[in-house]
């Protein structure tokens, strides 16, 4: 009897959505402009954190002086 595996790998279909979503909202709320590292940490921050966004709680990463 062979063995079958029937694990996954990669990411799920719910993974995959609510990444979009955060893109989505991220980028309505104008953290995907690219102009320094601080605006791509946050970026990342909105994109992964979306659900704060909607609240109105502000991701913007201000590094350095």
């Amino acid at each position: 009897m062979a063995y079958v595996n029937d694990r996954r790998s990669g990411m799920s279909v719910g993974t995959v959505i609510y990444l979009i979503i955060g893109v989505v909202v991220a980028a309505n709320q104008g953290y995907l402009v690219f102009t320094s590292l601080s605006s791509m940490l946050s970026a990342l921050l909105a994109v992964l954190l979306w659900p704060l966004l909607l609240f109105g709680i502000s991701l913007h990463i201000a590094l350095g002086a």
